[in-house]
């Protein structure tokens, strides 16, 4: 037995006895007093983000909520990346035991199956974020998601979608960038499957996690890039080794955050306790989206007028070359079965619910520009 094995069987059989009663507790109830009977179960969390990062903040919520709605018999040690393991390893923590639970996103698994990115960084069939995370829960994608990590991987994990992400920014550039053929040579930092995208478009790409990016930039390393958002972007300095900001891309065009937990802590809790880390996760979504519009708007406004950066809308030519570029991806993905699961699943669920979306939805730009005329550059 390895010293991992030891400690998640340790680990089970104290949550076993903590939480459900064991047979000393059971002996000596008269003697103790009731409060120290249960002691809180502390759930090591790690993220994937720097300790300064506005995604430290949205974990911050969610650990809140799970100790609030607990009532205190679950506490969470919530740790940002490179705490235990690294950014890009907390699916190995998790599976091994090493830690609890993450805060994450599944392109950071990328190493271990391409199709990690079809849950948040694949191809854009023309719907949002959020259509992609009601595939999750209500089209079959976190079955989908079961057999990928559980059957396919052997992974002892479960996994759980939580705030969709407003779309990634094109990203960082320190020169103006107008066609397909302005992007050649370009070393350029992205992740998952938009690596594949972006190499297929010209550029020679680097996957880094978020804290690695202007350090690269500062080297010579990449000279382009994207992370996420303004606000993510403006607290590790991207205003300080690039100035043209660019909006708008089909790259990572509909992720959301991934709650990871092993399998053995979750099963060992009790079951209202079960409900709270899951549940928990859809309340976060909520407040970190609306936490999310507040400071991304403030932070691009910031950039413009503090630190002098210039925001671009990606050019229609850029975006026609990346659906262009998937189209060639998508031929070669399809090829697993596994993957062209997936992507049928997720074609079929696209076609039907962002056809009522988009049908559905006015010109949100016609009455931007109506009550604050000439702000929009489209």
């Amino acid at each position: 037995m390895t010293d991992i094995d030891k400690a998640r069987l340790s680990r089970r059989s104290f949550l076993r006895k903590g939480a459900l009663g064991g047979s000393a507790a059971a002996a000596t109830a008269l003697a103790a007093p009731a409060v120290l009977a249960q002691a809180p179960i502390v759930m090591k969390m790690q993220t994937s983000w720097p300790a300064s990062d506005i995604w430290m903040d949205f974990a911050r919520e969610y650990t809140a909520r799970v100790e609030a709605m607990s009532g205190g018999r679950l506490t969470v040690d919530l740790l940002p990346a490179g705490a235990v393991v690294g950014a890009f390893q907390v699916m190995d923590g998790v599976n091994d035991g090493v830690i609890d639970a993450a805060h994450t996103v599944p392109v950071y698994w990328y190493g271990k199956s391409k199709a990690a990115s079809f849950f948040g960084t694949g191809p854009v069939f023309g719907g949002s974020a959020t259509t992609m995370l009601a595939w999750f829960y209500q089209g079959g994608g976190a079955e989908l998601y079961r057999e990928l990590t559980q059957d396919i991987l052997g992974l002892n994990v479960y996994g759980f979608m939580g705030m969709p992400m407003p779309a990634q920014p094109f990203g960082w550039f320190k020169t103006e960038v107008n066609s397909v053929a302005d992007l050649q040579g370009f070393k350029y930092r992205t992740v998952g499957l938009a690596a594949d995208l972006l190499q297929a478009m010209g550029m020679s790409v680097a996957q880094l996690p978020g804290g690695e990016i202007v350090p690269a930039m500062e080297r010579g390393v990449i000279d382009a890039f994207e992370f996420n958002n303004p606000s993510s972007d403006r607290r590790f300095g991207a205003q300080d080794v690039a100035k043209n900001y660019y909006l708008s891309s089909y790259h990572q065009a509909s992720e959301s955050f991934e709650f990871l937990f092993n399998k053995d802590f979750m099963d060992d809790l009790p079951e209202d306790l079960q409900a709270i880390l899951k549940h928990a996760v859809e309340a976060s979504a909520t407040s970190n989206l609306a936490l999310a519009m507040r400071e991304y708007s403030k932070d691009l406004a910031e950039l413009q007028t503090d630190a002098g950066v210039t925001v671009h809308r990606t050019p229609k030519e850029i975006l026609a070359g990346q659906l262009a570029a998937w189209d060639t991806l998508i031929a070669d993905l399809e090829s697993d079965p596994f993957n062209k699961k997936v992507m049928d699943s997720q074609r079929a669920w696209t076609e039907k619910v962002a056809y009522y979306e988009l049908m559905n939805a006015p010109d949100l730009g016609l009455a931007y520009d109506h009550h604050f005329p000439g702000k929009l550059k489209l």
